[in-house]
């Protein structure tokens, strides 16, 4: 049997689903109203497919560890043979697909069916997504590159459209062309004639059918990412490739529609399976606020809230109570650092915040008050000028760089657990209740040698306090920068 290889691509900071989705952690991460993540739930829906084998998912460096928790969480549908290509930057979709590609091909060999998909995406109906990826793998398997197109439930403008032409069998056409996200007008004729689905973004096809395709249509792609792959093809079976950023810099920053597929459509080298599953981007607050059930006046939402003559409103709720009054068509969403409100018809303009947080250099566009690292997390509770003040938790087994600081001397207190701390020349552990001073230009690491969270107070002092003061030695996580 063929294998079906799931290849993930996470990436894109989400800004429209500002400020729960950041930089630092973004839209695949960010909690859905029932606990689980958007990347959490392709995993798992990846996982189910019959067939499927190994899992590759492409992303940033740094959402690497935070990737692993997510499946880790899994439990029994974590994925096994899970292979990561870890991306400098970001270049796109089309270098993503390519270097999957080479790996698949190297892993499952040429012929093996690559099934990519979005980490963003929610589908609920598992069982009608399995049978579309079953129609998809047929087709892709006599040589074309296929895409799974969505029965548009309203002239969105939006989202791009596919065209289907002759069919070819099993719910698969022969994809005619691709039109980018039309004027309403033209959106609507597309629903009227009924020939026109919307661009999932999700597609099948083997590695060789890709690689050749990108050698024929996108040739500036294919050899940008052929030098990448022969700086890792020594090691294929490693389950995380870091991409080596100079090469990976000649990469064009393009989309697989626009370097593959549209041109591959127009030689007839294209086809669409119409899924019969329900399909979400999950691209906006709008979007988020439909996976809540609703109230008699239309009001929906997560966490404390009082709604008194509002109608038709998202409160999205963590640590306090929301209360609205005589309000409606408004989302209100409220984290621990930042507050949005908005009216429901001006949503698409969340990602100007985004922009201007990012132009007045403020934090907030980029990390949450939380912030996840590969050890664990910490959580600033209070600044000022000279000082800052963080609960830090850190995983068991989680550690730490052995580090120094030149510009700020730290005081922990440990709330939980037991701390192993490295403070000059010493080693020794640190109980509950106890306490230790961390002085200027001092090597030291915090680790967490327990089976429980590590708990810490930590306060910092010093002329410059920023994260960037930090000299790492040695890190078990491969993030040392000054040897």
């Amino acid at each position: 049997m063929t294998p079906i290889v799931p290849v993930i691509l996470s990436g894109g900071a989400g800004t429209r689903l500002w400020p729960l989705s950041r930089e630092a952690a973004p839209k695949p991460f960010m909690p859905l109203p029932d606990g689980d993540t958007l990347l959490g739930k392709t995993a798992h829906r990846a996982a189910a497919i019959p067939g499927s084998r190994g899992l590759v998912t492409v992303t940033n460096r740094d959402y690497y560890f935070h990737t692993k928790d997510v499946y880790a969480g899994l439990g029994a549908a974590e994925p096994r043979d899970a292979a990561f290509l870890l991306e400098p930057f970001g270049r796109n979709t089309a270098p993503a697909v390519a270097l999957a590609a080479h790996l698949v091909r190297a892993r499952y060999g040429p012929d093996a069916v690559m099934l990519v998909l979005a980490a963003d995406h929610l589908i609920r109906d598992e069982a009608a997504f399995a049978v579309a990826v079953s129609r998809a793998a047929e087709v892709a398997g006599e040589g074309r590159l296929v895409t799974f197109g969505i029965t548009p439930t309203l002239p969105e403008t939006g989202f791009g459209y596919v065209e289907c032409g002759a069919p070819l069998g099993n719910r698969a056409f022969t994809a005619v062309g691709f039109v980018e996200k039309p004027p309403l007008a033209k959106a609507q004729e597309f629903i009227a004639a009924g020939t026109h689905v919307w661009n999932s973004g999700m597609f099948a096809f083997t590695p060789a059918a890709f690689l050749d395709a990108c050698d024929r249509y996108a040739p500036a792609v294919a050899s940008s990412t052929r030098s990448v792959w022969q700086l890792l093809a020594a090691r294929p079976k490693d389950a995380m490739l870091e991409i080596d950023a100079a090469t990976f810099a000649s990469a064009p920053d393009v989309s697989i529609d626009y370097a593959v597929m549209e041109k591959a459509a127009a030689d007839g080298r294209v086809a669409v399976v119409r899924g019969e599953f329900d399909w979400s981007d999950v691209g906006s607050w709008q979007a988020v606020s439909e996976l809540s059930d609703a109230d008699a006046d239309g009001n929906r939402g997560r966490g404390e809230r009082v709604a008194i003559d509002t109608r038709g409103t998202f409160i999205h709720s963590e640590d306090r109570v929301v209360a609205t009054i005589g309000v409606e068509n408004l989302v209100i969403v409220d984290t621990p650092d930042a507050v949005l409100v908005a009216h429901r018809d001006q949503l698409q303009r969340v990602k100007d915040v985004v922009t201007e947080l990012k132009a007045r250099g403020h934090d907030a566009y980029r990390l949450h008050k939380t912030v996840a690292r590969p050890w664990g997390t910490y959580t600033v509770l209070e600044e000022g000028p000279g000082f800052k003040i963080k609960r830090i938790e850190v995983k068991p087994g989680g550690s730490l760089s052995l580090q120094l600081h030149h510009h700020r001397s730290e005081h922990w207190v440990v709330l939980r657990g037991t701390a192993r701390v490295t403070s000059g020349q010493s080693v020794f552990d640190l109980p509950k209740g106890e306490s230790t001073f961390i002085p200027l230009e001092t090597m030291h690491r915090l680790e967490n040698r327990g089976g429980d969270v590590l708990a810490i107070i930590e306060v910092a002092c010093g002329d410059y306090i920023e994260e960037d003061d930090i000299v790492r030695f040695d890190d078990k996580y491969g993030r040392v920068t000054n040897p």
